[in-house]
Formats: C-alpha cells, structure tokens, sequence
C-alpha cells in the first residue's frame, strides 16, 4: 500500500503548486501590499522556517517511532493515559508534544495509520496535548505580561491554565467512560502492550534505511497542502480580511460585555500588537481608568477573540500538511471550540465570584 501512496503525492504536489501560483499571481495583480520586494521576507522566508520545523518534527516522530522509545516516553504519563484509555501510544505523543506539537502530531498520525488507535483517540489526544502547548508557549509570555500587568497579568495567566485544566480532565474522563466503550478490543493490559511492543520493535527498520523509504513521501504531502494554504492565509491577511474580523469581534465584545475604556487594551493586545496592548493595560490601571478585574475580563475577551483566528493562521497549513485536510481543519476547530468554552467557563466564574 505505502508504494501507492508515494506515486500519489506527485499529482497532489503538483496541483498544490499550481493553486499557490495562481493564488500569488492574484495576489499581485490586486492586492496593494503584496509586491516582488516583499515576497521574500513576508512570505518565503517564514514559509521555509515552517517547513524546516515540519521536516525536524517528522524526523523526531520517526526516530522516536523506530528507535523503539514510544515506550519509554509513554510511561512518563502512563497512569493518566491508562486511565483514560488511550495507551502508551498516545501518552509518548503527549510527552513528545512538550518539546514539538508536529513530532506530536506526527506520531499520533502512524500510528492511526498503522491501526495502532483509533480517529477518536487521535483526536482526543491532540486535545488532550494542549496542555503541554500551554507551557511551550509560557517562558516567553510570561515575563512580558506579567511586569507590565502585574496582578492582572497573574489572574490571566491563572485562569487561562486553569482553563486548560479544567478541559484536560474532561478529555480523560471523555476518555474514560467512552473510548474503551466503544473500542474495547483496542485498550489492552499492559502486559499485553508490552509484548505488542516488543513485536514492533523486532520488525523495526535501521532508522536511516526507514528516513530514506517513508520521509520523502510524507514531507512532500505536507508541502502538497502546506505551500498552497500558507499562501493562502498570506493573501488574506495582506488584503485585512484576518484583522477585519478581529476588529469587528472586539468592539461586539466591548460594547456587550466590558465598558468602553477597555477597547484599547482589547484591540491592541489582540488585534494588533502584543506587548503594547498589555503595556496599555497597565497603565490604564495604573490611572485608574480600568480595575484589575475589567483588565483580567478584557483580556480573556481578547484571548477569545484573537486565538482562534490566529491559530487558523498560523497552525492550519501545518494541520493541513500533516493530517488530511479535512481531518486537520475539524480537529483544529473542534480543539480552539473547546479551548474557547474553557476560558468562557472560568472567565464567569471569575467575574461572579472574583
């Protein structure tokens, strides 16, 4: 079956090729901020960082795969993914997902693939993987956001982890009371899943040998979907559309739900520049035009406004990529769904008891 799949990805690299000529040839002709000078530094430049991430996230997921180490690193949260039904597999792309969310993703991919879990636990999973997302991201945030908003900037990052808490563990007791439900063949003892694994691990290719018969096939299906989506989302957001949106979103949520002076920090935190919006919150504090708590309310807004939209920007060309596209954009949507009910979830019960 692999041999078919190969042959295809010519076809499917080729018409991805064409409808990103053809998107950028558009571009061009009517879009004022897209020009031959800017191609380089706007869209090339970050294109090739994406898939060099991508091609390193492949490489990790198939070395960890065929070195025999899906074992190890599941055993790191093995009890929690016991619990919730989902296997070692599962729990080593959860441990994985702390360094890189496409080795991640990767990984959860073979093995769906190879049959070894289900599209449920696929998907579970990667929702379950936002929380180590949560901390990929939080070194560098934190200590921007934090001096320039103070107790705000805690309360924020307080509620918005115990958003994605509170998520997690209904993913495990999702996990739980409906995966072995449904696929009880599927979630063995561990007894079991050791000689499982050890089968695999005899029939294991070296890993140079596996790179050179099963990377070059994915990496070009990747870019089959990567090139032509990225390109895609580069144009949008040349025109506005992105921002517009943004835009329209946070003066519904102003005007609903915070009061007027919080448009700032809303718009310029989200919709446009993100230190400077937390820079304005602080002093919008500070001159005691805003409290702590609209401050804290205000930004969750604009956490639930901008990051879904960001996140269709930024992570669904690599979604795309690595998943089918289908596949890839429902679990991307489903994922940023959940997140959002999350924080809505905390954000009023921080606004009735706080």
């Amino acid at each position: 079956m692999n041999p078919k799949k190969k042959k295809d990805n010519g076809p499917a690299l080729l018409i991805g090729l064409l409808i990103t000529g053809t998107v950028l040839a558009a571009g061009l002709a009517w879009v004022d901020g897209i020009t031959l000078a800017t191609l380089p530094g706007r869209l090339f430049l970050p294109l090739s960082r994406m898939l060099a991430f991508v091609c390193i996230g492949l490489v990790a997921a198939q070395a960890i795969d065929d070195t025999g180490w899906t074992r190890k690193l599941g055993a790191l949260a093995a009890p929690v993914f016991r619990f919730a039904n989902l296997g070692h597999r599962c729990s080593a792309a959860f441990t994985a997902a702390f360094f890189s969310g496409v080795s991640a993703n990767a990984m959860l991919l073979d093995f769906y693939k190879e049959k070894q879990i289900t599209r449920r636990q696929l998907f579970l999973t990667n929702f379950i993987n936002q929380f180590p997302a949560f901390f990929l991201h939080l070194p560098m945030t934190f200590f921007i956001v934090v001096p320039l908003t103070r107790t705000a900037g805690l309360l924020y990052f307080l509620l918005t982890f115990l958003a994605t808490c509170v998520r997690t563990f209904l993913f495990v007791l999702f996990g739980r009371f409906f995966v072995a439900a449904q696929n009880p063949g599927l979630v063995v003892g561990d007894d079991a899943q050791a000689g499982e694994a050890q089968d695999i691990s005899k029939k294991k290719k070296p890993l140079m040998q596996s790179l050179k018969e099963k990377f070059p096939a994915r990496f070009s299906r990747v870019m089959a979907f990567v090139v032509p989506v990225y390109t895609v989302v580069y144009v949008l957001t040349a025109v506005g559309a992105f921002d517009a949106v943004e835009v329209f979103m946070t003066r519904f949520a102003v005007q609903k739900f915070v009061p007027a002076q919080s448009l700032s920090v809303v718009v310029l935190s989200f919709a446009s520049e993100f230190t400077a919006g937390f820079a304005a919150a602080g002093a919008l504090m500070d001159a005691g035009t805003i409290t702590v708590k609209q401050t804290v309310i205000a930004l969750l807004l604009g956490n639930i406004i901008a990051f879904p939209i960001r996140a269709i920007r930024h992570q669904l060309p690599r979604y795309m990529g690595i998943f089918s596209p289908g596949m890839g954009l429902s679990m991307l949507l489903m994922g940023q769904g959940f997140r959002i009910v999350s924080i809505v979830f905390v954000g009023l019960g921080y606004w009735f008891v706080g």
